[in-house]
């Protein structure tokens, strides 16, 4: 979708977008129309129960006095309430409104509401950054689809008198977005298409980013010791990787450490020998979020220009049953030399984090590491789908991380780590077993991962095992993969590790 920003003009066709204030007080651009309609909008609102509350709509088709082919009136709420998210979400509700509605263009018409504490050019860039998050559609594969089932709305122009303010402010949010398209695309993909070695091809694109890519093969891991990543993959006929992403973007700076994202990338996960129930099993293509996640937010640092060097490592295998797969018993020697008993086959993100966690720090000395995992259903008994949960060693990086998720809507939970979890994967022949039984399924996963980690090194986990997909609509994020996190942790790397 063309997303443009203009100066104020009521000649324009298709739909037109203003906005009302609690009561149903018009903005002043509404107020505009409204008598260049003779009054249409007034009498919309007293035949309607629309009051102006957030995110409430109210159309009037055909209006006379001008070109447009309806009026879109959407309330915003209390004004001093707006924020950087309601204004995101806003932009969702136009483009869910107007998405199918026939109408190929549509006119936003941003004025200064009283009250509200954003400029009007900050207002209408995340307008039009919710609007671009919700207009994402995967529809690679659908080939009988007909013209009126698709989305009408190709081009939206977001209308106010400071245009160059606008666009300074949506720059770089077009690039993040960028980055959650890149994220949700690699979700979406049916894991026949999706595989390690079309996986690491893929991230071949942010190589003309400015991003540089290392990628290991089988035969490289093998001499490495990466003996728990590699047996995940063994049942497998499609071979594992190991991408790395290098974004050097503060060659500068006094610290040139990175902060590193790490990301689980199981492209399909059958549960191996532990072999899952039929029933669902097609969602396991998107068991590889962790991975998109970081290749998205590799991308979104990269095409902004970000002022700090990162590092991505996703370590891409796919989990299969067949003659030569890892049984329940086998052992399996790390990188690090620790040796893990595994228990369960289906507990294999846990035994590709350790090994890609590990390399990680060995190859880029990291000061912070990240990783990301759809990692345990037990964190959606939990948490349900409305947080990912969060694991961490230092309190400063939790409060970094909650802040950045509380600003982007990507919100996070902190559960807890402890000694006494560390007694449940206690193996009797190996360093540790891969499962601590049924009790506190999410932290003693995070407590094996936390035994990878360096002393040095500050470190979170994020299980986004109940926000990687969503089956419904939602704000602006459309069903399907959510690219949760991408946003997240770039805020996170503008508020707190970007060069100033």
């Amino acid at each position: 979708m063309r997303l443009t920003f203009a100066t104020p003009d009521q000649k324009r066709t298709g739909a037109y977008i203003v906005f009302a204030t609690n009561g149903g007080k018009l903005s002043s651009s509404a107020d505009q129309l409204d008598k260049a309609t003779g009054g249409a909008l007034k009498r919309a609102l007293k035949n309607r129960k629309f009051t102006g509350k957030k995110g409430q709509t109210l159309a009037v088709l055909g209006p006379a006095g001008v070109k447009a082919s309806r009026i879109l009136l959407l309330g915003v709420g209390k004004a001093d309430k707006i924020d950087d998210l309601a204004a995101q979400a806003l932009g969702g509700a136009i483009f869910r409104s107007l998405g199918n509605s026939g109408d190929k263009t549509a006119s936003v018409m941003v004025d200064a509401i009283k009250g509200m504490k954003m400029t009007g050019a900050e207002f209408a860039a995340n307008l039009a950054y919710g609007c671009q998050l919700r207009s994402y559609r995967f529809d690679r594969y659908r080939t009988k689809e007909k013209p009126e089932d698709k989305p009408s709305l190709n081009a939206v122009a977001v209308m106010l008198r400071d245009v160059a303010g606008a666009r300074r402010k949506f720059a770089p949010l077009r690039k993040i977005a960028d980055g959650v398209f890149f994220t949700r695309d690699l979700v979406s993909e049916p894991a026949n298409i999706l595989f390690p070695i079309s996986f690491a091809s893929r991230l071949r694109a942010l190589a003309k980013l400015g991003v540089k890519l290392k990628v290991l093969d089988e035969k490289q891991m093998k001499k490495l010791g990466m003996g728990a990543l590699l047996g995940v993959g063994q049942g497998s006929a499609n071979p594992s990787r190991v991408v790395a992403m290098e974004w050097n973007g503060a060659p500068k700076a006094k610290d040139k450490r990175p902060i590193a994202f790490v990301g689980k990338g199981v492209t399909f996960d059958t549960g191996g020998i532990s072999i899952k129930p039929a029933g669902g099993m097609e969602d396991m293509k998107w068991d590889m979020a962790g991975a998109g996640v970081v290749s998205g937010l590799m991308h979104a640092l990269a095409s902004r220009k970000a002022k700090v060097n990162a590092v991505g490592v996703v370590g891409l295998v796919e989990n299969m049953p067949s003659s030569n797969a890892q049984r329940p018993g086998d052992v399996v020697k790390t990188m690090s030399g620790q040796t893990i008993e595994v228990i369960n086959t289906d507990a294999e993100g846990r035994l590709v984090l350790a090994d890609a966690l590990w390399w990680c720090q060995k190859t880029f000395k990291p000061h912070t590491i990240i990783d990301l995992a759809t990692l345990t259903g037990a964190i959606i008994v939990s948490l349900g789908h409305h947080h990912a949960g969060m694991f961490v060693n230092n309190d400063k990086l939790s409060d970094q991380l909650l802040a950045a998720g509380k600003g982007t809507g990507e919100a996070l939970w902190r559960m807890p780590l402890g000694d006494a979890y560390d007694k449940q994967v206690r193996s009797q022949i190996a360093d540790m077993k891969n499962v601590g039984g049924r009790d506190a399924g999410s932290i003693t996963a995070a407590q094996i991962l936390q035994r990878f980690i360096q002393k040095d090194v500050a470190w979170a986990h994020l299980d986004i095992a109940g926000v990687a997909w969503s089956n419904s609509d939602a704000g602006t994020v459309p069903r399907g993969g959510t690219g949760f996190g991408v946003r997240l942790l770039d805020r996170l790397v503008a508020d707190h590790y970007e060069s100033k």
